[in-house]
């Protein structure tokens, strides 16, 4: 349990930051003028090296274990946050967007190296021989990590409009430097590491509900990037007309929030099945937040009390999309065994990483096209697709020799 709460711990130093940083530079660089689609750009590469980090990641992590890449995210989110604090708004726009793209790239990296390590080492340290205690544990790290970044987008608003751009990133970057320092002088063992030399072809996985549940969460990550990457900071700051505080805290509200139900997301399912019913939970509430998604998006094209259909109705998306979330976050560790948590878990938020990809490019394009309204239009379209693709999961623990590979 040790190990456990130290993982924890630099998970949420690190989450802190990482939801800040993503406040700090959007925000900031949408006030030197930069349109919705450059902005969608600076996290083009933090995105896509998020794919590739998850998809050979995995396969890492099984051969060296998953403290070294733990410790190699943290790494590299200190450098990413020292590197961005050396732009300078004088450079022309071609030569900042490629520096920042560069230093968002080594923190895509960072992330997802952190992330993979983190939620791997649950399926190691917390015993599965119970199912609806093992879910507990496994909600409670990922809803714990969303509220915490969370409180970074409230963060990132209160620090660019306190202390500036650069003197933020020097702040973060000296916190998490002593998350690292004290990660490295507790945490020991080769955790994750697996018993067999793990092959390259192991990056790709074969499990028919692995590849079924990561195309899923593909579809249902890109669905919410898709306005809360671009489309809605811009939205309240512009139209709406809030400041950065109120901007980065009704994110952070959100995310809160957001986290809070998935946390809970054991409880509320538990008279209705609970772990057991993980599948079928993921086809009822997944068109759920169809319905959800056509209804804001559907005011909101109506002119219906935009801001307030927007506000309200992204809360009530918010806590259904957290139980889908929390749901997909068990059935990938349930799906898998322990020799190879590391690669499967690589590759499923390898669909993660690649669906907030595409959300992240559709938020910028989209706005800049039809504003939030077509935005929210794109969401429901991708909900409805991981709730089709949820009614081909097979039950928490499939028989393989009943489904093709």
């Amino acid at each position: 349990m040790r190990g456990y709460a130290v993982i924890t711990v630099s998970y949420w130093g690190f989450t802190l930051t990482d939801g800040a940083l993503r406040m700090l530079v959007l925000l900031h660089f949408h006030t030197l003028g930069y349109t919705p689609l450059d902005l969608a750009l600076l996290f083009l590469l933090y995105e896509f090296f998020g794919v590739v980090t998850n998809l050979f990641g995995g396969w890492i992590g099984s051969r060296v274990g998953l403290r070294r890449t733990l410790f190699a995210g943290l790494a590299l989110q200190v450098v990413a946050l020292v590197m961005l604090s050396g732009v300078d708004p004088t450079w022309v726009r071609w030569l900042s967007v490629g520096y920042v793209m560069a230093a968002q790239a080594l923190s895509g990296i960072a992330k997802d190296l952190t992330k993979l390590s983190s939620k791997s080492a649950v399926k190691l340290l917390v015993p599965d021989d119970d199912d609806s205690r093992f879910f507990r544990w496994v909600a409670w790290l990922t809803g714990s990590k969303n509220a915490l970044k969370g409180l970074g987008f409230l963060m990132g608003g209160v620090l660019l409009g306190s202390t500036g751009f650069a003197a933020s990133l020097w702040v973060m970057a000296g916190a998490l430097t002593l998350a690292l320092i004290g990660a490295t002088a507790t945490l020991r063992g080769d955790l994750g590491k697996s018993k067999s030399s793990a092959p390259f072809t192991q990056i790709l996985s074969k499990s028919y509900e692995i590849n079924v549940l990561s195309t899923a969460r593909f579809c249902l990550f890109g669905a919410r990037d898709v306005w809360f990457a671009v489309g809605l900071p811009l939205f309240l700051y512009d139209v709406a007309g809030w400041s950065f505080t109120g901007v980065g805290g009704f994110l952070s509200v959100w995310v809160v929030g957001y986290g809070a139900v998935q946390a809970a997301a054991p409880r509320l399912l538990q008279r209705y099945g609970g772990a057991a019913s993980a599948s079928r939970h993921a086809q009822t509430w997944g068109f759920a937040l169809a319905v959800v998604a056509a209804a804001i998006a559907a005011a909101v094209s109506a002119g219906f009390y935009s801001i307030v259909s927007v506000v309200g109705g992204l809360a009530l998306f918010g806590i259904v999309f957290a139980v889908n979330s929390s749901v997909h976050s068990y059935l990938i560790l349930a799906y898998t065994d322990a020799d190879r948590v590391a690669a499967n878990v690589g590759f499923y938020y390898m669909a993660n990483a690649a669906g907030r990809l595409v959300g992240t490019l559709l938020s910028g394009a989209l706005y800049l096209a039809g504003g939030l309204s077509a935005c929210l239009w794109g969401s429901t379209l991708l909900v409805l697709a991981a709730a089709a693709l949820a009614l081909a999961l097979p039950s928490v623990r499939p028989d393989p020799a009943m489904r093709p590979a």
